[in-house]
């Protein structure tokens, strides 16, 4: 198995755009959050959302037909772009050497979905739009990626909805670790939505005024979109091209509670931590941060605390979720939270938790770095996601020695 480290960071985000800006996002506790645009909120109670509000995919994408792509495809490919761009990789590298994509979603081209339904609602279904049609199916998320570069590699796209994200690294851990693949971008897209939006506003989970993990009076998520992909490849490569690196990726965890559709399991994400330690070949206590799930509503973040407090013996290391500032950006949160650990240990310093105001009793060992990002050397981190059908994905990162 050869060793696999991160040398591209692509982010398209509502805290930045491009790693330097997304870093100083991180670093600073800016908030990506305001009143929802791209639709009409017209008798929904809940208003926020994490939109990239100044996204413009004709200044970084290259050679697709912005019009024949969905949002959610068009922010993937913008976010590989970044990555290859940051980890310096010359493009005909990339395409005439093994390489590949693996995308996951949550929601795929979701306001596609919107279009279609509306136009049906409006004027039946002798009416559907064609060329939305053509957009919708999900794969063409990765599909977008393969074609901007013109890869010829394995083209993934993996639906386990908010662990995505780490799935996908998974996945393209194994491809470049057991040699199927030279370099892999990997990562995660999603667009704020209509009937995501609903759909979470009716199952109680979406916060009023702002998503606040671990504060005692956390009521939600906020729902949000972005692209955010990573290149990988392998140490032998990196270390010939004189690449810069990030971290690298020991290895990860998957499996599910096969419990309930919503409702998060701390046995099971236990267990899938410790699967995850054990196949990095690591200790939990080696652990310096871990860069949660957290998506601050009650049950998750209660939940995601008594699983590491199981698998870390009660001494669980700072903790942090990015959600308070992005949003819940569904199948890219996992993505987003492997670049911060990503960054966090290049960089030295933890990521924030904001709009953290009232200590909860419940969860009072906790330190979840509230409001300021603090210099703290990381030389491992541990990227947690779950996701509803009780799909869970963890993640082991450290530095690149």
């Amino acid at each position: 198995m050869r060793r696999v480290f991160i040398t591209g960071i692509g982010p398209v985000s509502n805290i930045g755009t491009g790693v330097s800006a997304f870093t100083e996002g991180l670093r600073s506790g800016r908030s990506g959050v305001s009143t929802i645009s791209s639709f009409d909120l017209s008798g929904f109670p809940r208003r926020l959302g994490g939109e990239v509000k100044d996204f413009a995919p004709d200044g970084l994408i290259r050679n697709l037909d912005l019009d024949r792509w969905g949002r959610s495809s068009l922010l993937a490919a913008a976010a590989a772009r970044l990555a290859v761009e940051d980890g310096g990789l010359d493009e005909q590298v990339l395409t005439e050497r093994r390489s590949g994509v693996v995308i996951g979603t949550t929601s795929g081209e979701s306001r596609v979905v919107d279009e279609i339904g509306e136009r049906v609602a409006r004027a039946g279904h002798e009416r559907m739009p064609r060329e939305a049609v053509r957009k919708l199916p999900a794969a063409r998320l990765s599909a977008a990626v393969s074609e901007e570069f013109g890869l010829y590699g394995e083209s993934v796209t993996i639906a386990t909805a908010c662990a995505a994200g780490n799935y996908a690294l998974g996945y393209a851990f194994d491809a470049v670790a057991g040699g199927r693949a030279e370099f892999m971008l990997a990562g995660g897209a999603d667009s704020v939505c209509r009937w995501a939006h609903a759909g979470f506003v009716r199952l109680g989970a979406v916060a009023e005024q702002a998503c606040a993990p671990f504060d005692r009076d956390r009521s939600g998520i906020v729902t949000a979109e972005g692209g955010a992909m990573l290149l990988l490849e392998s140490a032998a490569s990196a270390e010939a091209r004189g690449a810069r690196v990030y971290a690298e990726i020991l290895g990860y965890g998957l499996n599910c509670d096969a419990n309930h559709m919503v409702a998060p399991n701390a046995e099971s994400i236990a267990r899938c931590m410790r699967l995850a330690h054990r196949r990095a070949g690591i200790r939990a206590e080696e652990i310096e941060y871990v860069c949660t799930h957290g998506t601050g509503t009650p049950a998750n973040d209660r939940t995601e605390v008594a699983a590491l407090r199981d698998v870390f013996d009660g001494r669980v290391p700072p903790v942090s979720s990015i959600k308070s500032m992005l949003g819940h950006t569904m199948g890219a949160a996992s993505a987003f939270g492997a670049m911060a650990c990503a960054l966090a240990i290049a960089e030295g310093f933890l990521p924030p938790t904001i709009n953290w105001r009232t200590p909860d009793p419940e969860l009072a060992d906790i330190d979840p770095v509230p409001n300021y990002a603090r210099p703290h050397r990381i030389r491992m981190a541990q990227n947690d996601s779950f996701a509803f059908g009780g799909n869970n994905a963890i993640v082991v990162l450290a530095e690149a020695l």
